[in-house]
């Protein structure tokens, strides 16, 4: 398996995660067992007026991707950049997708757009999160962070290209500056540590997955990471949920576990909503998972945030098993697969090697600016 194979696999199995736990985000898993069957949702349903339709969640990781992938562009084009004020930008030309505004003295690039933003289903609105929204409406200046006290799993859902984009990194301190990077980005919506914490969390496990590392090796590189760059005080809660997670899966056995002994053991965990309950609920299916399609069908029938959970699962079996493991019917219906596997390809090129080396072909090209204008 290739560097591209784990970058789209991790893109488009998140995508995939999404858009299967969309329609049944809001359910029990009592409510969802009865309306599919005793093995729950299995198939992609209808949700947002069609099958296979992406959420916010899958939006703002492209986004996220897009902002870290101008910062590469910038780089070589004016020699210095900030990633984090760079991808505040692609997050307000989100915000602008959702029918809404950043203040009015923000620079949101609007005038160099590249090629994410005209995307039509990209303008959808999929239950965005409200403090995604209003954090990024009252932001005023690039890179400001948020002035709430939100843990929503609006800030870790999105930070998979943080991961990928970190990958090439061989220096010491690769793990720490990705951990770092991605809670500040997490902290432009998300003002509790927590919600920040989970976010570093989750990028450097799928740094680690997509150098194709174990997942042992990745929770213990995550760990390490949390301990040095927080505090006691602060990291506590990420760390009991980590720590939860892994001691249930271990507890659990590769094999002879039922999914309702699964499904037990992820309402342990919590429904998600908050971002340390997402973390160790997919952390748990993932460790637990059999394959591609069994991680993600645990991920997503339980009462909670099913498509946020399906999402950030997909993420990382996706990075540890590569695309070709994910179903064909799975993919077939899935919204903007092409342009999701673009991005991961695009991601992979200009954001596998050491980022501050300016010499990748084509980078300075006008085709590159154009679809990632670095301003």
């Amino acid at each position: 398996m290739n560097l591209t194979d784990r970058f789209m696999g991790c893109l488009i199995g998140g995508a995939v995660g999404d858009a299967l736990g969309a329609p049944i985000e809001f359910l029990s898993r009592s409510a969802i067992l009865r309306q599919f069957g005793p093995s729950g949702l299995t198939d992609h349903t209808p949700a947002y007026g069609g099958l296979g339709r992406i959420t916010d969640d899958t939006q703002m990781t492209l986004f996220t991707a897009d902002g870290l992938i101008r910062t590469r562009v910038r780089v070589a084009h004016k020699g210095i950049t900030d990633p984090v004020g760079v991808t505040a930008q692609a997050y307000l030309r989100w915000l602008m997708t959702q029918g809404s505004h950043p203040q009015p003295d923000v620079v949101s690039g609007m005038d160099q757009p590249g090629w994410l933003y005209p995307i039509k289903a990209l303008h959808a609105c999929r239950a965005p999160g409200n403090t995604c929204l209003s954090a990024l409406k009252s932001m005023k200046s690039l890179g400001e962070m948020a002035h709430n006290q939100s843990k929503g799993c609006g800030g870790i859902m999105r930070m998979a290209p943080v991961g990928l984009w970190m990958a090439g990194d061989g220096s010491p301190t690769a793990d720490i500056d990705c951990f770092r990077l991605a809670c500040e980005l997490a902290g432009l919506t998300h003002g509790h540590p927590t919600g920040q914490l989970t976010a570093g969390v989750f990028a450097v496990l799928i740094r680690r997955l997509a150098n194709g590392q174990t997942l042992q090796t990745a929770l213990n590189a995550a760990s390490v990471a949390l301990e040095t760059a927080a505090s006691t005080e602060t990291a506590h809660e990420t760390r009991i949920a980590l720590s939860n997670a892994v001691r249930l899966a271990s507890a659990a056995g590769p094999t002879d576990t039922t999914d309702a002994e699964h499904a037990a053991n992820i309402a342990c965990l919590g429904e998600g909503w908050v971002a340390e309950e997402a973390m160790s609920i997919s952390v748990y299916c993932a460790v637990v998972a059999k394959d591609f399609a069994h991680g993600i069908r645990l991920a997503i029938n339980h009462s909670g945030d099913s498509d946020s959970t399906g999402s950030i699962t997909g993420n990382l079996l996706g990075c540890i098993h590569g695309v070709g493991a994910i179903p064909a019917h799975w993919l077939e219906p899935l919204e903007l697969q092409a342009e999701i596997a673009a991005v991961a390809r695009d991601l992979c090129h200009y954001g596998s090697a050491d980022w501050q080396d300016t010499a990748l072909p084509a980078i300075e090209s006008d085709e590159t600016w154009q679809r990632y204008p670095g301003f």
